[in-house]
C-alpha cells in the first residue's frame, strides 16, 4: 500500500508499522479502530476532518482499493462505495460498513435487481469461473422509463425486461456484490482484432503535465 515516505526513523517506523496493522485487521473483520495506533498516529489524521466523521461515501469515479483500505484506516471510518446511474435513480449499489473486502461496489439497494450480459465477443460470459462475468445490467421501480421523444436512444438502453444496459462489465461474487473490470461500451475494435476502450488510455494520459 506503500509507506509514510517524509517520515524518517522513529515517527517512520511507527507509521509504518500502524499502517501495516490496522490494514491487516480491516482485511480480517473490518475493524476500523485500534486503541494505541489511533492514539499515536491516526487520531491527528482524523482531527483534520473535525474528528466526529463516522462514515465516507465515494461514487462517480472509480477507486482503487489501495487507496479506499488507506483511507479507512487513516480517517478510522468506513468508507462506502456507491454505483449508479442517472437512468437508474443514482446509486444502484453500494458496499456495506461491515464487509471486509474492498474493491467491489457492493451488492444492489432493496429495489434493483442486478443481471449480467453474455459479451461473447470480448470474451465475458455467464459461465465464466470461478464466477460469472458480463455486462451489468439492472432493473427494478427506481429505473427510469425511457429518454423524452427519444425513442431509438432508449431501445439502446433498455431491454425487454425493463433492465438498463450499464455500459460496464463486472464479476458477480456469490454474496451479490459485484466489482467492475472493464467498459463495453466506448469501445474500439482495432484491425486486428482487440478491442480498446479509450478511458483506460486517458486516465494514463491525464496524469502527465505535458498533455492537455
Amino acid at each position: 500500500m506503500g509507506n509514510f515516505g517524509s517520515l524518517t526513523g522513529c515517527k517512520k517506523w511507527l507509521a509504518d508499522r500502524a499502517l501495516a496493522s490496522k490494514t491487516h485487521y480491516l482485511n480480517q473483520d473490518a475493524s476500523y479502530n485500534h486503541g494505541c495506533y489511533d492514539s499515536l498516529v491516526f487520531g491527528k489524521v482524523a482531527k483534520l476532518l473535525g474528528g466526529r466523521v463516522r462514515v465516507m461515501v465515494t461514487a462517480s469515479a472509480p477507486i482503487s482499493k489501495e487507496v479506499l483500505d488507506l483511507l479507512k484506516v487513516a480517517f478510522s471510518c468506513p468508507v462506502l462505495e456507491a454505483y449508479g446511474m442517472s437512468e437508474t435513480l443514482g446509486a444502484s449499489n453500494f458496499t456495506m460498513a461491515n464487509d471486509p473486502i474492498s474493491g467491489t461496489v457492493g451488492g444492489p439497494a432493496l429495489t434493483y435487481t442486478v443481471k449480467l450480459k453474455d459479451l461473447p465477443d470480448m470474451d465475458y460470459r455467464l459461465t465464466d469461473k470461478p464466477f460469472p462475468r458480463g455486462e451489468i445490467c439492472m432493473g427494478g421501480p427506481c429505473v427510469f422509463r425511457g429518454y423524452f421523444k427519444n425513442p431509438e436512444k432508449t431501445a439502446e438502453m433498455l431491454d425487454e425486461d425493463g433492465f438498463v444496459h450499464s455500459g460496464d462489465v463486472g464479476v458477480l461474487y456469490p454474496n451479490g456484490a459485484v466489482r467492475i473490470l472493464d467498459r463495453c461500451k466506448n469501445i474500439f475494435k482495432l484491425s486486428q482484432g482487440e478491442y480498446l476502450a479509450p478511458e483506460k488510455l486517458e486516465n494514463v494520459y491525464i496524469q502527465s503535465d505535458y498533455i492537455a
